[in-house]
């Protein structure tokens, strides 16, 4: 039985990871699929602190409080932004690194470094109670996230 813990992408949340974590654990894994702070169900936590650095602890301290260890981190899109840095701070804990579809960064990079299409959408960022944020749930997002068909579009 392996021991997983899935991060999903800056849209999303936990809940874009229930088809797979549902097959995962049919086959025995312990499976974790948490929202990161200030999206989808956590989305009341967001403010203008709300940053890469705490999503990163979110995972950090996930694995610490669970008691994982050879935990195979998954990331996707953002995600990977996440798990490299959880990595990081729980290299005790964490088994492997899967990037799905996800950015890779290297030390010191940020999002924008290894993802520069991000700066087309810029244009279209909003700011909200003082927190900018960008790739809104509309048309030109669902393109770059590919839900166009998908059951998990709404």
């Amino acid at each position: 039985m392996a021991t997983f813990v899935l991060v999903h992408g800056g849209g999303h949340g936990g809940w874009c990871f229930q088809p797979l974590a549902a097959i995962l654990r049919a086959e025995g894994h312990l499976v974790y699929a948490p929202s990161l702070t200030g999206l989808a169900d956590r989305q009341h936590l967001l403010s203008a602190e709300t940053d890469l650095d705490m999503q990163i602890e979110d995972i950090a301290r996930l694995m610490e409080f669970e008691d994982l260890c050879e935990v195979i981190l998954v990331g996707y899109s953002y995600g990977g932004m996440v798990i490299t840095g959880a990595a990081d701070r729980t290299s005790a804990r964490t088994g492997h690194l899967v990037y799905l579809d996800a950015a890779i960064p290297l030390d010191g990079e940020a999002l924008v470094d290894v993802s520069p299409g991000l700066k087309a959408f810029a244009a279209n960022n909003r700011v909200i109670d003082g927190v900018e944020l960008g790739l809104f749930p509309d048309a030109a997002a669902s393109a770059v996230y590919g839900l166009d068909g998908s059951p998990l579009r709404d």
